[in-house]
């Protein structure tokens, strides 16, 4: 006799469903560009800026951000199949219909401005729709198949969440939003040139001209540790410009030392044995850089 009790299967499918749409906006790379967006924020409130401000500011960062990485998983599903990382996303797997996740990642971008706009102000709103902009059409659909220089340009997408942040608390944009973009944009490239050497067979695999597979491992670590350098440099403007002072000049140096000491091991290696170490500290270093410019402020 039947009792009623509906399948655990069939039960978790609904959080299932839920947890692959998340899965379509990246979490876990977003939660980086929050920590921008704040820090820019904090920065240009000299402090901690209005609660119900930065939360809706938050939250339309999020979905902006989120829109784009949706939109790409649709446009890139061909080359997900082909690369061993990418295989389980949910397009790809066949969990989501490329379909109903471009329509999901419109309709994220749509609502970040809204929320953006209301919330904060219009140019707030404009930039997040921008960057959702670069990322898409700039990055996904033009540079990230045909150019090595692809995350360089097309990482200027990643460096919009602070102008997103500065603006929605000022209403406009300075010489200092313009820094903190700067640092965001010239740690992209080192950033992901670490983590492109090892997925250099993925890349390959795929078609994508990334800087290892173009140009050889060689010349992708010395690139590293070239930009790795002007970012460091880059890092320290904030101090000249007056918009931070000795903590954050104290912290980025420090800071800055030890990415430059990465990147040097990792260009003295025969291998690419420095690459992860490089690629997983450029994550907490972008956001301790950050950090380091909130406490500063405050």
């Amino acid at each position: 006799m039947t009792t009623g009790a509906v399948p655990a299967a069939v039960a978790a499918r609904p959080l299932g469903v839920v947890g692959d749409y998340v899965r379509l906006t990246k979490p876990r790379v977003i939660s980086l560009l929050l920590v921008t967006t704040a820090g820019a924020m904090c920065v240009a409130a000299g402090g901690l800026p209005g609660g119900w401000l930065l939360l809706w500011t938050m939250v339309g960062g999020y979905l902006a951000a989120g829109g784009a990485n949706a939109i790409n998983h649709y446009i890139d599903r061909d080359i997900d199949g082909r690369m061993a990382r990418t295989t389980t996303r949910p397009v790809v797997a066949g969990r989501v219909a490329p379909g109903r996740a471009l329509v999901f990642g419109i309709a994220l971008g749509v609502i970040s401005a809204l929320v953006l706009g209301l919330a904060a102000n219009w140019l707030a709103a404009g930039l997040a729709l921008a960057g959702l902009a670069l990322y898409v059409g700039v990055y996904t659909l033009w540079l990230k198949r045909t150019s090595l220089h692809n995350i360089v340009i097309g990482g200027s997408a990643g460096a919009v969440p602070p102008l997103v942040g500065w603006a929605a608390v000022t209403g406009d944009l300075g010489l200092s939003a313009w820094l903190l973009f700067a640092i965001v944009f010239y740690w992209t490239p080192p950033h992901f040139w670490a983590l492109a050497l090892m997925l250099e067979r993925d890349y390959a695999a795929a078609g994508i001209p990334m800087l290892p597979v173009v140009r050889g491992v060689e010349e992708t670590k010395r690139q590293i540790l070239l930009w790795t350098l002007v970012m460091v440099g880059v890092t320290l403007l904030p101090v000249v410009s007056g918009a931070a002072g000795a903590f954050y000049l104290v912290s980025a140096l420090v800071l800055g030392a030890v990415f430059i000491v990465l990147a040097a091991l990792l260009a003295r290696d025969p291998a690419i044995g420095w690459a992860r170490a490089t690629f997983h500290y450029s994550l907490l270093y972008l956001a301790l850089i950050f950090v380091a410019l909130v406490v500063d402020a405050a």
